[in-house]
């Protein structure tokens, strides 16, 4: 019996940082709306209410009867979270005469208190809400405060609820790991047993008894994702999974070919198949981003269609979906606002109609790394950077032409190259070239010259959600500037993005 923690999600921006830091204590949680509660099973041991940007004074706040779950299991309110435990139980939340956002410190603790335990006076928490619990019932007792916050977190006397005013799961709360400790692992009595080895033999144990005998067909992309799910299938069925890998034309230098290698070398069955010709032709002329990034979609769904009727009795379609992915598709507010359509294998379960499996939906993205880690992937494939799914087509502004394309993987191989032999690369969250559609005027020997421009993208980030421009030695760039116009025929300028996201977005398209 897997022990799991329930979030329940009220719409606040860090409950998927909850999720990460408990699953950070090798204990499984999961995330599900407000209005989509799931039957509380013996399996759950603990429950714990996100924040919310919403009031729980406004008449349409989002709500749930906490009476309901108090003292049936240990359950732990996070600001919005604690606001309703105390109104719904006759506390009285006001709103604050400032909005309390920021750093603060718990000058008073309840050090004999178990959620509290471990803690240091005067610890640091971060504050993010604009109401405030002004006064907690009698059964209810105070156990932390700060300057300006008097009940900045509470326990009902005589059961295991609790309520906070801060967010324990963020950073700058500095002892917030050992608050979801006490309460994940001492309170709710959790085992610490979610790990990758324990998730490898649970999970290929699932697939073989869903999957049987039956066929599995997997498209691979080269990323962490696609390779991982494709291993955990692998070790499942064996032959019985049939992987294709699509050269669209919009790789990188030499990609599909060592790629395609290194996949035969870890024993997959895997189909490599060439469709340059076809991207390229479909994207002629176009420029608008969210087009190519339509007709490239479509034209994936096509070739991938077509490789896979040519494998008889198919029952299967498995997809590298992780969990981000199914907590967007069910949050509190739907999927968020489309920023950029994201090309992935959406259509084709409608086109083919097969089941689908997903092995990885239960984990975050650096818990994919671990398993991967686990399962003895190369390191190549474990620390690679994540590429976007039209490939070079968003990183070429403006119309697609195979000598684009061809400047654009030169530039973009010697910068990728050169983040790895200076160590540079394994700081770096993402990196790429861009070609800009715009032409300058250069001097190459005794030669007026006007020709291509290429932006150096490179960023830090933890999850991809925000990021920062990544400062790159001078020297290094100098170099790479050098490199790229001296080795790269058509380029003759070299500039570097120092955006950061947001307000601007990782890739330029």
């Amino acid at each position: 019996m897997q022990h799991t923690i329930l979030i329940v999600d009220f719409g606040s921006q860090y409950t998927q940082l909850i999720a990460r830091r408990i699953r950070e204590l090798n204990v499984y949680c999961e995330i599900h709306p407000y209005n989509k509660i799931p039957v509380i099973t013996e399996e759950i041991r603990g429950i714990i209410l996100s924040g919310s940007p919403a009031s729980v004074r406004d008449d349409n706040a989002p709500q749930i009867r906490t009476k309901g779950l108090m003292g049936k299991l240990p359950l732990l309110g996070v600001c919005y979270g604690a606001q309703m435990l105390a109104q719904q139980n006759e506390g009285e939340v006001t709103a604050s005469k400032i909005r309390e956002y920021g750093r603060s410190n718990l000058d008073q603790i309840s050090f004999d208190n178990e959620l509290l335990k471990g803690m240091s006076r005067g610890t640091q928490v971060w504050m993010s809400h604009g109401d405030t619990i002004s006064s907690i019932p009698d059964n209810f007792e105070l156990i932390g405060s700060t300057k300006d916050v008097n009940i900045a977190a509470f326990k009902v006397k005589g059961e295991d609820t609790y309520g906070i005013q801060f967010h324990p799961e963020v950073t700058h709360t500095t002892e917030g790991k050992i608050l979801l400790k006490n309460f994940v692992v001492d309170i709710c009595k959790c085992s610490q047993d979610w790990t990758p080895a324990s998730f490898i033999d649970s999970t290929i144990g699932q697939l073989k008894q869903t999957l049987g005998d039956d066929k599995v067909v997997l498209g691979l992309s080269g990323g962490v994702d696609s390779t991982v799910a494709a291993n955990l299938l692998h070790k499942a069925i064996g032959k019985n999974l049939y992987c294709i890998f699509v050269d669209n034309g919009l790789l990188r230098k030499n990609e599909f070919e060592t790629v395609l290698d290194s996949y035969k070398h870890m024993g997959l069955n895997v189909i490599g198949v060439d469709a340059k010709e076809r991207f390229i032709y479909a994207l002629s002329g176009v420029s608008d981003p969210e087009q190519k990034r339509k007709i490239i979609g479509g034209m994936f769904i096509d070739v991938f269609d077509e490789e896979a009727h040519k494998i008889e009795d198919v029952k299967w379609l498995a997809q590298g979906t992780i969990y981000p992915d199914v907590i967007e598709s069910i949050s509190v507010n739907g999927p968020s606002q489309t920023i950029k359509s994201h090309h992935n294998v959406g259509g084709l379960p409608e086109k083919m109609h097969l089941k689908i499996v997903e092995p990885l939906k239960s984990l975050f993205k650096d818990e994919v790394r671990r398993v991967g880690t686990e399962l003895g992937i190369q390191k190549s494939f474990i620390d690679r950077h994540p590429f976007p799914g039209p490939g070079l087509a968003i990183r070429i502004i403006g119309d697609i032409t195979k000598e684009r394309v061809r400047i654009l993987q030169e530039a973009d191989a010697l910068f990728i190259d050169g983040l790895k032999e200076h160590d540079l690369y394994d700081s770096v969250w993402q990196a790429g070239a861009i070609f800009l559609p715009v032409q300058a005027v250069g001097v190459m020997g005794d030669e007026r010259t006007y020709e291509n421009v290429i932006c150096l993208r490179a960023v830090t980030s933890m999850d991809g959600m925000t990021a920062d421009f990544s400062h790159l030695p001078h020297q290094f760039l100098g170099k790479m500037s050098n490199d790229i116009i001296n080795k790269v025929k058509g380029i003759n300028r070299v500039v570097y993005d120092i955006s950061s996201k947001p307000p601007a977005t990782i890739e330029w398209e």
